[in-house]
């Protein structure tokens, strides 16, 4: 059984690996890798889409307004960050805050297993549409299924899955905003629920079949290790 020093030290392993990544083209026009921040021992964790502006200049993620509005629910329901572990389904931002091509989420999809497999969680939220059709492995729209939690076996662990929108989504929009923040308040609820039974066969979504090339260049240097914020 690992320990929890020990799992820490392999998820600051874990970001060295990210931070000189060049697995896609994306490296070529970050700042900073965006690891995921948060508690390495965390129940909860939360998977968002990809770093914005903010994100990849100070490379920790969910520090603009979105994250804000994160922090703000975490209250409602006596959470705050420093209990959970923030992350994305890519590591890089995509120029012009564009939506994330398929090669780039498969590219990065090791490290997020990875991240799930060293933080293991009981639970994890997904917020928003990318998110939530990567970890489920299906198409269904974030607007059909938030709220509805369920066990699913991603990479080497079984969660319960809650899926959520995004905070960037509910920001405007007053709708959206009540949905997202009831969803919420059954967090406490389903974290009492405990975690679930593993083993069940992993759920991975099929790689994009025709990636587009990469070219290798030398990577920029990221933040260092202290970004990761393990509490």
């Amino acid at each position: 059984m690992t320990s929890a020093g020990e799992r820490r030290e392999q998820l600051k392993a874990s970001y060295e690996r990210a931070r000189v990544c060049v697995a896609c083209a994306l490296h070529e026009s970050r700042t900073n890798v965006v690891f995921g921040a948060g508690n390495a021992d965390a129940e909860l964790m939360f998977v968002g889409e990809a770093p914005g502006a903010n994100e990849d200049q100070q490379g920790v993620p969910f520090v603009g307004q979105a994250g804000r509005l994160l922090e703000q629910l975490l209250g409602e329901i006596g959470m705050q960050r420093g209990d959970v572990f923030i992350a994305n389904t890519l590591m890089c931002r995509p120029p012009g805050n564009r939506d994330p091509y398929p090669h780039e989420l498969d590219s990065c999809r090791h490290f997020l297993f990875e991240k799930l497999e060293l933080i293991q969680p009981t639970m994890i939220c997904t917020l928003g549409n990318f998110a939530t059709k990567l970890l489920r492995g299906e198409p269904t729209g974030i607007s059909r299924i938030h709220g509805q939690h369920e066990e699913r076996t991603i990479g080497p662990r079984t969660v319960r899955l809650y899926p959520l929108y995004h905070p960037a989504a509910a920001l405007y929009t007053p709708s959206t905003l009540e949905l997202l923040r009831a969803d919420f308040l059954r967090i406490p609820e389903l974290l009492a629920l405990g975690p679930p039974d593993q083993g069940a066969a992993p759920v991975e979504p099929e790689p994009d079949p025709e990636p587009e090339p990469v070219r290798e260049t030398h990577p920029r240097p990221g933040p260092e290790v202290q970004q990761l914020g393990l509490f």
